[in-house]
């Protein structure tokens, strides 16, 4: 998807679900449910087909979850990204973190998604900034484990 805030896609997502008589539940399917990730092949209405289907099934709901960058995410990000390169003020993971801000307050991520015999059925929507800073998470939370670890074979170290 090209576009950087999702908010008027979420708008017409809401209408179109409704407008098929299905409900809305708020709430986030998690990776360690079993599902089904929808392929949209470069589909951008995949999303109406989704829903579609869910109807065609009988699902009574379909759960709804988006994302909105936080002020408050993403200073969490650019202090973790300012600590883990001090005292680099131009280390890429920080200057990516800090390019982030105009995307502060826009819709990124948008997960669909409903219950078929025990199986979850998910259709996501994300832009490229979304991605990135999810990537630049994970890159801080893996660095983060490596200093916890370190400091642990330290502390073990000085024990023996």
């Amino acid at each position: 998807m090209s576009t950087d805030n999702l908010l008027s896609l979420k708008d017409d997502m809401v209408a179109f679900i409704e407008g098929h008589g299905l409900r809305r539940l708020p709430g986030y399917v998690t990776e360690d449910i079993p599902s089904i990730l929808w392929e949209s092949e470069n589909n951008p209405d995949a999303w109406k087909d989704f829903v579609e289907m869910a109807k065609h099934v009988g699902a009574p709901f379909i759960t709804f979850s988006e994302m909105t960058l936080e002020r408050e995410d993403l200073d969490g990000l650019i202090d973790q990204a300012t600590e883990m390169n001090y005292p680099d003020e131009e280390a890429s993971e920080l200057v990516e973190a800090q390019l982030l801000r105009k995307y502060t307050g826009m819709v990124g991520y948008i997960q669909l998604g409903y219950i078929y015999q025990g199986v979850a059925f998910l259709h996501e929507t994300t832009t490229e900034w979304y991605e990135r800073f999810q990537s630049l998470l994970e890159e801080m939370d893996s660095f983060h484990d490596i200093v916890i670890d370190d400091h642990d074979h330290d502390i073990d170290d000085e024990e023996e």
